[in-house]
């Protein structure tokens, strides 16, 4: 496999973009596919053998364009459908994305973490897992955001829709929490947000930086960096209207 081909981060829709970020800041002389199925978003409230079969699908066709990586941003298709990735592409790097949970428990000062994640991250074995894992001395109080994704792929970022939205969901836990876990690609966009309604002392994880800095050691294991000298490319690519989702891509760029 040749070290010039691309990276390819695939998402429900816009939310890897969050992840594309931090990859391109890590490595950004590699060049990147991005893909997003923005036809078919949000993942989040769909049955798991309907996400799988959409993420089988996308994924193949970046396969077939060809690529040295795959990184699965988005915590949905990550819970659902990456250990059958795996299986199916063996000779392929295959990245995921998993909640920020070991840190958010690691600092809490008061043991109330939150997490935010779609009803299907949250219902998901690998995600219990690293609640039981990590969070044997901290009160976890999940909480599924239905509606949350869709909202920000409709380009709600900081209006009146998503203060509203927000409000809403996060009054119960505001001086409850000290720490919240965004276990979704999609809700670093609205961390301002997010913050402003449970409070600045409140810290926010996410997991971003962990897989862009788990791409490169993978990369470099299987020696696969591109050389300092390449002219990095990238494609931003979706299922759905191309023209409406490259401007919030390029928006998101500069949140």
């Amino acid at each position: 496999m040749s070290s010039s081909l691309p990276i390819a981060v695939f998402d429900s829709g816009v939310g890897g973009v969050s992840v594309l970020k931090q990859l391109i800041n890590i490595m950004p002389n590699e060049s990147y596919i991005y893909y997003g199925d923005s036809k078919n978003a949000p993942y989040g409230s769909r049955s798991h053998e309907d996400i799988r079969s959409l993420v089988l699908l996308c994924v193949k066709e970046l396969v077939d364009m060809g690529i040295k990586a795959l990184v699965v941003a988005c915590n949905t298709a990550t819970s659902v459908a990456i250990d059958e990735i795996r299986a199916i592409y063996p000779e392929l790097c295959v990245i995921g994305v998993e909640p920020a949970i070991k840190p958010a428990a690691e600092y809490t000062e008061n043991g109330n973490v939150l997490v935010m994640a779609t009803p299907a991250t949250l219902s998901e074995e690998r995600f219990l897992n690293l609640v039981d894992k990590y969070c044997c001395d901290c009160e976890v109080e999940l909480l599924p955001c239905h509606e949350l994704a869709g909202l920000i792929e409709q380009g709600h970022i900081d209006d009146e829709i998503i203060n509203s939205h927000l409000e809403n969901i996060l009054s119960p836990y505001k001086n409850k929490v000290d720490s919240v876990v965004l276990g979704c690609t999609h809700y670093p966009f609205v961390k301002n947000v997010i913050s402003k309604h449970l409070g600045e002392n409140v810290k926010i994880f996410d997991g971003a930086i962990g897989t862009a800095n788990e791409t490169r050691r993978r990369l470099e294991q299987c020696d696969l960096l591109c050389d300092e000298n390449a002219f990095p490319d990238i494609k931003i690519l979706t299922s759905g209207d191309n023209e409406s989702f490259c401007s919030l891509v390029s928006t998101l760029f500069n949140v």
